[in-house]
């Protein structure tokens, strides 16, 4: 599915965090590999130093994982240069590191993040780095909805980020709040979730399980993002996939946004795909 994925760096160490999540996404699917720098008009020296002195790094790395990798440098606007990239490299997977000023904006109004997110014809993978020196994640939490648009890009997703670090994956689902459910947190095996749980959900663990992938479900009531965020911190799990939020501004608005109060609060790496493939 993803033959080809683009890493975009800068300056910033978070952003060649994010890259290293991708280098070892292309070294799991044998995919070729961009490392991208876009400078902006007017950067200064020290930084554009940082960027390239990042990517001679990422380089190395992919050298000795044997990953074909190439480097593309440009000037001008970091957006409109990596939608070019896209189109002229027929990118299928793009890595980009949130800002730290990017969790002040409501709805990430602004930022580089929601404009590649948004206006990309590729999928995007939104990398928040909380923990820069722990790239290894052990246990990974994947929070799902009854409904899963791009199921099956969903699940790939998360099955090759676990098979590239040996990772456990944990399936979560959070239901609203029923009576029978008071008494706490229902462990299910793989089989039950199956039975109680959706179809789309059904469809997600097969995948797993399809690909040798270990993994288990967890389901608890109540919201959906409080609840994301306690139990990652909770069983200290390392990275959270997240699919990017479908809910119009008029209802993040009203309701609230999961995505971005689980961005604001996540205690550990979080990564936002917005899937573009279809099933």
């Amino acid at each position: 599915m993803y033959l080809k994925i683009l890493a975009a760096v800068n300056e910033h160490l978070n952003s060649e965090v994010a890259a290293r999540y991708a280098l070892h996404l292309a070294r799991e699917l044998d995919a070729k590999l961009f490392v991208c720098f876009v400078a902006k008009k007017g950067m200064p020296q020290q930084d554009r130093l940082s960027a390239e002195d990042a990517m001679k790094r990422l380089f190395n790395e992919a050298a000795d994982l044997n990953i074909q990798a190439e480097g593309i440098a440009e000037i001008g606007d970091p957006v409109a240069e990596i939608r070019k990239i896209v189109h002229h490299e027929g990118i299928s997977l793009v890595f980009a590191a949130t800002r730290r000023e990017d969790i002040q904006k409501r709805f990430f109004t602004g930022t580089i993040a929601r404009s590649l997110s948004l206006t990309l014809p590729c999928s995007v993978a939104l990398v928040r780095v909380v923990h820069s020196g722990r790239l290894h994640p052990a246990k990974i939490l994947v929070p799902v909805k009854a409904r899963i648009d791009h199921v099956k890009e969903r699940a790939c997703f998360a099955t090759h980020m676990a098979r590239a670090f040996g990772s456990k994956v944990f399936v979560f689902h959070t239901s609203k709040p029923l009576t029978k459910f008071f008494h706490g947190e229902i462990h299910l095996t793989p089989p039950e979730w199956e039975e109680r749980l959706s179809r789309d959900i059904s469809q997600f663990m097969g995948y797993l399980k399809q690909h040798a992938v270990e993994y288990e479900g967890r389901l608890l009531p109540g919201r959906t993002a409080r609840n994301i965020t306690i139990e990652a911190f909770a069983k200290r799990h390392d990275l959270i996939i997240m699919g990017a939020s479908e809910r119009s501004l008029l209802a993040s608005l009203l309701k609230g946004n999961p995505v971005e109060e689980v961005l604001r609060e996540t205690p550990c790496d979080l990564i936002i795909l917005n899937p573009r493939h279809e099933d």
